[in-house]
């Protein structure tokens, strides 16, 4: 393989463990309100959320919105079908956090700081920016580049995003590489020109994950950890 000069990640279940880390927060904040519900469901179900509002965005549905907006309005409506509601704004504000304070997967931080000796590395994400500062602050994430979404005003799989991020380089996407979690992403960037790199993620949506924790495509790179993706770059 040609090695490329960049590779950019995928942020949620790719670098974090958006899952427990949401199940974990609902919980402590439901143990502090006297609240309670399947918290498990109910961040499955914020998740199953994500897709289908970026999706209004990008079908020009309603005005550009940012993800913390989007996660805001659904929590709402998520208080109201589970029980856990009324929400107040700094009830809301807070959950909406939780999503600022993911943990990542235990190869991420190490396996990051070994790439970055080869390659250019940052996020290229849904989050925007303000979202990727503070998972990278919380998480040390030591990246070259900070992506949000908010940059490009698009969500992927928008064409925006992908070569908007190559051209914000001065590389040609060749030289780009995606590493991430879900065949999806990968399939886009590829269709634009962009190397792949499918990193499995094999208890992101917990026991339902499946047949999404496999490679489903011919991708330039298949490997189960970020630590693994930086001894394909030989450090």
């Amino acid at each position: 393989m040609t090695q490329p000069r960049a590779v950019l990640f995928d942020v949620f279940g790719t670098l974090v463990d958006w899952r427990g880390s949401v199940i974990a927060g609902l919980t402590a904040f439901g143990s502090s309100r006297s609240r309670s519900a399947d918290w498990a469901e109910v961040a499955d179900a914020w998740r199953r959320t994500y897709r289908p509002s970026m999706d209004r965005v990008r079908r020009g549905l309603i005005p550009w919105t940012l993800l913390d907006d989007l996660h805001r309005d659904a929590v709402v409506e998520l208080a109201r079908r589970h029980g856990f509601g009324p929400l107040s704004d700094a009830d809301c504000d807070h959950l909406v956090k939780l999503w600022h304070r993911l943990a990542p997967w235990p190869d991420v931080v190490s396996g990051l700081a070994r790439l970055r000796q080869a390659v250019i590395i940052g996020p290229l994400s849904n989050g925007h920016l303000a979202l990727q500062v503070s998972l990278a602050r919380r998480n040390g994430f030591p990246w070259d580049v900070t992506f949000g979404s908010d940059i490009f005003r698009h969500y992927k799989p928008d064409a925006e995003v992908y070569l908007g991020a190559c051209d914000y380089l001065g590389l040609a996407p060749h030289e780009v590489m995606l590493a991430a979690a879900h065949n999806d992403d990968l399939a886009a960037a590829a269709s634009f020109g962009l190397r792949t790199a499918f990193i499995s993620r094999p208890l992101e949506f917990g026991a339902a994950t499946g047949d999404r924790a496999n490679p489903s495509g011919p991708w330039d790179v298949v490997v189960d950890s970020v630590e693994a993706l930086a001894a394909e770059f030989g450090v």
